[in-house]
């Protein structure tokens, strides 16, 4: 007997968003056809529904560019509201083409036309209230709203 249920598509919920606060970034060097750079985040917020706290100084984004693309591998803490520290590695990609369609979440635009900027965060802690963060698998929707930040909205696959 055929399947006639409804197919299934995994459903992602907003956790929070990051606002990473950045210091210029530092050129590393070229090779093979590749640029690398380094930008160091300075401070930022965590902001949402399942966590809010800040972004400790300290980490960066260890960035490389091949062509169009570029390869983002950052790293830093966040400081929960309740004090428990909280690793992040956050890998991503960034290019743009006219393939990247722009998206909202309500009415706040996450996502520029033409615009692809996306990650997946893994994060660690030893803090009970925030073991769900090592748990979960998480998307992140990236965008440059100004030129010393990046916010990252992340959103909990269920």
């Amino acid at each position: 007997m055929p399947d006639t249920a409804s197919p299934f598509a995994p459903a992602l919920t907003f956790a929070f968003e990051i606002r990473a606060d950045l210091a210029p970034t530092l050129h590393v060097g070229h090779g093979a056809g590749e640029r690398t750079e380094f930008t160091p985040i300075t401070g930022g917020t965590v902001d949402g529904p399942l966590l809010r706290g800040t972004v400790l100084p300290g980490g960066g984004d260890w960035s490389s560019t091949r062509g169009d693309v570029c390869q983002l591998d950052a790293r830093y803490l966040l400081r929960a509201e309740d004090g428990a520290v909280i690793d992040i590695v956050n890998r991503g990609y960034y290019h743009e083409g006219a393939d990247a369609p722009e998206q909202h979440d309500g009415d706040l635009q996450v996502s520029a036309p033409g615009v692809y900027y996306r990650t997946s965060p893994v994060f660690r802690t030893d803090a009970p209230a925030h073991l769900w963060l090592a748990r979960t698998v998480f998307v992140g929707l990236a965008r440059a709203s100004e030129p010393d930040a990046v916010h990252i909205r992340m959103y909990a696959l269920l």
